[in-house]
C-alpha cells in the first residue's frame, strides 16, 4: 500500500480540535495514520497578520491515488470550514501532500513533491521527527533542517494527536 506524508494545520477557532478533527476524518476516509509527529506551534508565513499556527506531519497508508487523496482532502477542508480567501492566509484547517511513495506529479492541480516543503520549518521539523531516515533531493532531512535554522518554531508537549 503506498505511503503518503500530509502535514496539517491550523489558525484559527479551536487549532488543536481541528487538527484532530482532520486527522479523524482522514482516519473515516479510508486512511490509515502509521505515525503522527509531535504537534508545534509556528509563525505564520507568507501573510504574516494572523494568529501562530499549529503544526503537524502524518505518514499515511492509502490506496487512493495522488488526485483521489487530494480530492479527499479538499472533502476534510471544506467540511472542517476552510476559506481560500486570501493566499497563506488564516485556515480552520490546511492539509498539504508532502510526498507520495517515490510518485512525482506536476500538473494544475497538484505538485509532488510539495513545491514548498524544502524551504518550512514547520514542515521538515515534524517530518524529521517521524522520519530521520527520509531523504529528500538525496540529502538527509536534517541537513534542510539546518539551514532553516529558527522559523520561530515551538514543540508543545502533551498534545497528543492520537
Amino acid at each position: 500500500m503506498p505511503i503518503a506524508y500530509l502535514s496539517i494545520g491550523s489558525n484559527l477557532g479551536d487549532r488543536y480540535g481541528f487538527l484532530k478533527k482532520a486527522i479523524a476524518a482522514l482516519q473515516d476516509a479510508g486512511i490509515e495514520i502509521v505515525r503522527c509527529s509531535s504537534v508545534y506551534e509556528t509563525i505564520p508565513v507568507g501573510y504574516i497578520e494572523q494568529p501562530n499556527f499549529l503544526n503537524a506531519v502524518l505518514e499515511v497508508q492509502t490506496n487512493y491515488s495522488p488526485h483521489q487523496l487530494l480530492d479527499i482532502i479538499h472533502a476534510v477542508e471544506r467540511d472542517l470550514g476552510r476559506q481560500r480567501n486570501i493566499r497563506w492566509g488564516p485556515r480552520t484547517i490546511d492539509i498539504d501532500i508532502l510526498l507520495y511513495d517515490e510518485i512525482y506529479v506536476s500538473d494544475e492541480d497538484l505538485v509532488i513533491p510539495h513545491p514548498e516543503m524544502l524551504k518550512r520549518a514547520f514542515v521538515l521539523v515534524p517530518l524529521g521527527e517521524i522520519r530521520p531516515d527520509i531523504v529528500l533531493n538525496k540529502k538527509p532531512v536534517a541537513y534542510y533542517i539546518d539551514l532553516l535554522k529558527e522559523q520561530g518554531i515551538k514543540k508543545l508537549k502533551n498534545l497528543p494527536l492520537l
